[in-house]
């Protein structure tokens, strides 16, 4: 068991709004479902480090998967409405991280990446630790994590800059764009670089 993880359980499970996301992710019959990054971010740190969470401030909902056999965009945004079909209140985002190779270059820049292997690994690559995090709720109903670098960040409210595969400029980036000392007054920002 990871350090936190009965914390971060107690957080997801004592809120029904990311309840209710699961469980659209995971009866979406998408492969591998899990919902990550910032919507999971806001919910623990609304809670612990702001002024509670509210739902109609997250920007989307991260739903990623892993299906080898079909990289199109188009499958995406497939995914994404098939989400959006099933409970269109929610601001969805659907990814499948085996087609990320092909097109993370164009969009990022760089070169090209080599194809991700699972979920977990794709997860590992995120941009901040604090996001590198996702969730799943299987029909046993017992909350699956995948923290390849642990809940640290994520529990301990610390924007810290994954070097993985974002590099210094973007994180720079999206810590201007995403503000989190402003949201999260008693969160701990460390500046990339």
């Amino acid at each position: 068991m990871l350090t936190g993880e009965r914390e971060l359980r107690d957080l997801i499970g004592g809120n029904a709004w990311l309840t209710r996301a699961l469980t659209v992710a995971r009866d979406s019959g998408l492969p591998d479902a899990w919902i990550g990054a910032g919507a999971l971010r806001d919910l623990v740190w609304g809670e612990r480090y702001g002024d509670g969470f509210d739902p109609t401030t997250v920007h989307d909902v991260d739903v990623v998967f892993f299906d080898p056999a079909r990289l199109s965009r188009d499958d995406d945004q497939r995914a994404t409405a098939r989400l959006a079909a099933a409970w269109p209140e929610a601001p969805w985002q659907a990814r499948n991280q085996a087609a990320v190779h092909t097109w993370y270059a164009s969009k990022f820049g760089g070169e090209p990446i080599a194809p991700y292997r699972s979920v977990a690994e794709a997860v590992a690559t995120w941009p901040e630790y604090a996001t590198a995090v996702a969730v799943r709720l299987p029909a046993t109903g017992e909350l699956e994590i995948c923290a390849p670098h642990g809940l640290s960040d994520l529990l301990g409210g610390v924007w810290r800059h994954n070097p993985a595969r974002v590099d210094v400029a973007l994180s720079r980036q999206r810590l201007a764009r995403h503000r989190p000392a402003q949201r999260w007054p008693r969160v701990t920002v460390i500046e990339p670089g």
